[in-house]
């Protein structure tokens, strides 16, 4: 005998409808960043986060926890964004192994020209084809579904700390 809960008819087309329009959300936010902010969305996210930071700077495992990133993914994210010098990398003078990632005045006036239009693109693609009432219940849905996931999201991050 099986434990396994199967999907009612009505949660199978909910789900294929949420993964179908996340995915064609997400595919669409990141073409307009590349084609229109020369960045892709996860560096747009970096860039925001450092924007809104005391100092515009964040220890790298704060932004990492800020991005439910992995270390290594954001440190190549930083490396790259460092060479469009968006980003500087500074040593931490308490911790030897721990770094800052500090916005740079380029890396704000980037980030500046990109989000009219990616504010714009999310508008029209989300909020636009949803009434008022909708736009609450998604955000929350949204939590709720958020609220679920962080335990096993952090532990999981826990576990492989490096990746």
């Amino acid at each position: 005998m099986s434990d396994t809960r199967w999907l009612s008819d009505e949660e199978q087309d909910v789900w294929r409808n949420y993964a179908a329009a996340t995915s064609m959300l997400q595919a669409h936010i990141e073409a307009q960043l590349q084609r229109e902010g020369g960045m892709p969305h996860t560096y747009y996210e970096v860039l925001v986060a450092l924007s809104e930071a005391p100092g515009r700077m964040l220890r790298m495992s704060e932004l990492a926890d800020a991005r439910l990133s992995s270390r290594s993914r954001l440190s190549h994210a930083v490396a790259r964004l460092e060479a469009n010098g968006w980003v500087r990398r500074e040593a931490c003078p308490t911790d030897k192994r721990g770094a800052w990632a500090v916005l740079t005045s380029a890396g704000f006036a980037a980030l500046e020209a990109a989000a009219p239009s990616h504010v714009e693109t999310v508008r029209q693609s989300l909020f636009d084809a949803l009434s008022p009432e909708q736009v609450k219940q998604l955000g929350e849905i949204m939590a709720a579904i958020r609220a679920n996931m962080s335990p096993s999201c952090e532990a999981a991050m826990k576990q492989c700390p490096s990746t």
